[in-house]
């Protein structure tokens, strides 16, 4: 295959309960429909509420299930729960296996890896890292097999958390801690990657489009395709909006492309708050 076309989506968010979640999918979903890309990766927050409602869960898989793209998930802290961290308060809800195996048996893999372009890619289940569930062990191990495996490829790494803001060793916060792949593990990740051709880390999750580059690695984070988050409930670091992202991977090269779907509108979070009403 000489040119591998991919779509990145994140933080969907579903659920039946937010009309205007709902229509901006609708939107991304007409502009996959026109471009067909080979493929499409969500990288988390799938649905709304994943660990209290089962209803979310197949709401969303039911309106990515009508894409006529094949795609592949991971799982965000909305759908499986959140990664304890050494400095932050303890995560509500903390990641679980049972939250987990939900995904999976609903959603598909939340783990996985395939080669395409002369590129390999992995992608990764951020969420139960720092989390010491049992697969979270058997992730890391799985992982390793998949490194031995590349043969000096280039390697595109998805998972729903930035590994960092600016720089590997970053120093935790009580306030950002939630937001990046936490300590230990963050260093054990990034330790693992300086064996292999690590071009491009895609994620989601900050509901804030950003795109730098660290040494030879890129780092992309998708927008939410559902909502943006006020400056008052949120720091701004980079661009907020609405959008989707587009990869054209060659051998050995990469096009990467900011998209906002037409019809799409900037929904806050206000908005969805208000919907909610006594949830939150």
């Amino acid at each position: 295959m000489p040119e591998f076309r991919l779509t990145q989506i994140s933080d969907t968010h579903l659920g039946r309960r937010f009309p205007g979640l709902i229509a901006n999918f609708h939107r991304i979903s007409e502009h996959i429909d026109a471009g067909r890309p080979d493929l499409v990766v969500n990288t988390g927050d799938v649905s709304f509420d994943g660990p209290t409602s089962r209803n979310d869960v197949e709401f969303a898989k039911a309106l990515h299930d009508a894409l006529p793209v094949t795609c592949r998930y991971l799982p965000g802290n909305h759908d499986i729960g959140d990664n304890p961290t050494a400095v932050g308060p303890a995560p509500k809800p903390p990641v679980s296996e049972a939250h987990r195996r939900r995904f999976c048996d609903i959603i598909g893999e939340d783990h996985w890896s395939f080669e395409a372009a002369g590129w390999c890619f992995i992608g990764l289940n951020s969420l139960v890292m720092n989390s010491g569930l049992a697969f979270e062990a058997e992730q890391f191990d799985w992982l390793a097999s998949e490194i031995a495996c590349t043969n000096g490829r280039p390697v595109a790494l998805f998972l729903h958390k930035p590994l960092f803001l600016n720089l590997p060793d970053d120093p935790e916060t009580p306030e950002t801690s939630i937001r990046y792949v936490p300590q230990p593990a963050r260093a054990r990740l990034i330790e693992m990657f300086t064996q292999v051709d690590l071009r491009l880390i895609a994620s989601g999750h900050v509901h804030q489009r950003r795109d730098f580059t660290w040494r030879h690695t890129r780092h992309v984070w998708a927008p939410s395709t559902g909502f943006v988050i006020n400056d008052k409930r949120q720091d701004r670091i980079a661009i907020k909006e609405v959008g989707l992202v587009e990869y054209r991977f060659q051998p050995d090269s990469l096009e990467v492309r900011h998209i906002r779907a037409a019809g799409q509108v900037d929904v806050d979070i206000e908005e969805l708050f208000a919907q909610m009403g006594g949830e939150h």
